[in-house]
C-alpha cells in the first residue's frame, strides 16, 4: 500500500465513521526498515494497514494503537532496542510514550500516534425552531448532527445523543428507542412538568425513564431557540458525552473486561491481545507473541517458555 493509497483508505473511513489510529514514522535511528514519513493504519480490531517497520515494531503500534481508540489520545511513541532505557527516557514525560522492545534490530523510532475518532453524533427529532437550532449549532461545535421528523427512523448504533424537540408530537417513540439502545444521553426539550408527564408514560422501566433529561440542558436562563440549543451542548460538553470514543451501546450488564494485552512468553515484549496478533494454542491458553519469529520458537520447544 502506496502513502498515497493508505491516505485515501484513511478518508474512507473517516466517512464511514470507522475509528482508528494513524500512525506516521517521524524519526528512524539506522539500522531500521522503517523510514520517517512511512504510515500505517490501525483498526479496533487490531489490524494494521501499512508499514512503520518490521514485526516487532507494528507489534507495538498495535498495542499503543488499541488503547490510543480507548483514550481518543494521541502520543510520540518512541521505540528503542534497549532493554532498560535511560533515566531520562523512562520518566513520565507528557505526550511521551517510551518501549524498550527486545525484538528490534536495532536503532529507535519515533512514531506519532494521532487517534481519529468520528465526531459524535447527535440525533435531533423534530422541526421546531429548537430542533432547527440544535441542527445549525450542531457542526461548527465539531458533532455530526443527524436531523430527523420520522419518529420510526433507526438510530446509528455509535449514537451519543439524541434529542427530542417535537414539542409534542411522537415524542415517546423516538425517547424509548433511544434508551433501548442505550444510548448514553436523551434528553427532551420540554417544562419540567410536561416533560415528567411524558417520561412516565414511556414503556420502559423505571431506571431508564430517570436517564432521560428534561428539560434538556443546563439552566442558564435560555430564552431562544439559539440559546437553549447551546444549553444542550453545553451539558453534552459537561457531562463529557461528545468526547467519549464512539463504541456500541451496551443494553445488558457487561461481563468483566477481558485481558487487553499479554506477554510474549519468548521475548517478554507486551503485545496486544487480538486476533491479528501472532497466537498460538498450547495446554488449554492462548499464548500470544510479538511475530513470527518468536512464534516459531514457542511452537519448536513450547515446554521451554510455557513455564
Amino acid at each position: 500500500m502506496t502513502r498515497a493509497d493508505l491516505l485515501v483508505r484513511a478518508d474512507t473511513l473517516r466517512g464511514g465513521r470507522t475509528p482508528f489510529v494513524l500512525a506516521t514514522v517521524v524519526r528512524a535511528e539506522r539500522p531500521t526498515s522503517a523510514k520517517a514519513g512511512d504510515r500505517a493504519l490501525v483498526l479496533a480490531d487490531g489490524t494494521v494497514e501499512g508499514f512503520v517497520g518490521g514485526t516487532c515494531a507494528e507489534s507495538t503500534v498495535r498495542l499503543q494503537g488499541l488503547r490510543l481508540l480507548e483514550t481518543g489520545e494521541s502520543t510520540l511513541l518512541r521505540i528503542t532496542p534497549e532493554i532498560t532505557p535511560e533515566p531520562s527516557e523512562s520518566g513520565a514525560v507528557e505526550g511521551l510514550v517510551t518501549v524498550a522492545n527486545p525484538c528490534l534490530s536495532g536503532g529507535t523510532l519515533e512514531i506519532f500516534l494521532e487517534a481519529m475518532l468520528p465526531p459524535a453524533l447527535v440525533h435531533v427529532f423534530g422541526d421546531s425552531p429548537v430542533a432547527r437550532a440544535l441542527a445549525a449549532v450542531g457542526g461548527p461545535l465539531g458533532h455530526a448532527v443527524e436531523a430527523s421528523t420520522d419518529p420510526t427512523a433507526p438510530i446509528a448504533p455509535d449514537t451519543a445523543a439524541v434529542v427530542v424537540a417535537s414539542h409534542g408530537r411522537d415524542e415517546e417513540p423516538v425517547l424509548a428507542a433511544a434508551l433501548r439502545a442505550g444510548v448514553p444521553y436523551v434528553g427532551l426539550v420540554a417544562s419540567r412538568r410536561r416533560g415528567t408527564a411524558v417520561v412516565a408514560q414511556l414503556d420502559v422501566p423505571d431506571d431508564a425513564k430517570a436517564r432521560v433529561r428534561t428539560p434538556a440542558g443546563l439552566d442558564i436562563g435560555a430564552r431562544t431557540a439559539a440559546e437553549i440549543a447551546l444549553s444542550i451542548y453545553a451539558q453534552l460538553v459537561a457531562e463529557r458525552v461528545v468526547r467519549a470514543p464512539a463504541t456500541q451501546p451496551v443494553t445488558v450488564p457487561a461481563p468483566a473486561p477481558a485481558p487487553t494485552d499479554a506477554v510474549d512468553p519468548v521475548c517478554g515484549m507486551t503485545v496486544a491481545v487480538a486476533g491479528t496478533s501472532p497466537h498460538l494454542e498450547h495446554a488449554g491458553r492462548t499464548w500470544y507473541f510479538c511475530g513470527p519469529g518468536c512464534q516459531q520458537a514457542f511452537a519448536d520447544d513450547p515446554a521451554r517458555y510455557a513455564a
